[in-house]
C-alpha cells in the first residue's frame, strides 16, 4: 500500500419509505435501498440526489447520506473536517426537506 494513499471519507447512501414525515423511521427494514458506499461527500451527494429525484412522487420516500468516516474513526477527524462536513450536512439537510 502506498505511503500517501488518497484520503477516503467514506459515505453511505441509503433510503426507503418512512412511516410518517415527522420521523426518520423506515416502514419496512427489509425494503431499505442501499445505494452504495462512496469515497467522498461529492459522489455520495450525486447518488443521493439522483435517487431522491427518482422517488419525488412518493412523499414518504427519503434518502440519506451517512458519514461512515465519522463512525469508523471518530477520534481521527480534525475539527476543521468536522466543521466542513457540518456545513455540507446543513446544506444537504436543507435540500432534502424541499
Amino acid at each position: 500500500m502506498p505511503d500517501h494513499a488518497p484520503q477516503q471519507l467514506l459515505h453511505l447512501v441509503i433510503g426507503g419509505e418512512l412511516i410518517d414525515l415527522e420521523h426518520n423511521t423506515f416502514k419496512d427494514l427489509d425494503e431499505i435501498d442501499i445505494v452504495g458506499v462512496f469515497p467522498n461527500y461529492a459522489t455520495a451527494y450525486t447518488a443521493w440526489k439522483a435517487k431522491a429525484q427518482q422517488t419525488v412522487d412518493n412523499a414518504h420516500m427519503r434518502y440519506f447520506i451517512v458519514h461512515l468516516h465519522r463512525l469508523l474513526d471518530p477520534a481521527k477527524e480534525s475539527k476543521k473536517e468536522s466543521k466542513q462536513d457540518s456545513k455540507q450536512d446543513i446544506k444537504q439537510d436543507a435540500k432534502s426537506t424541499r
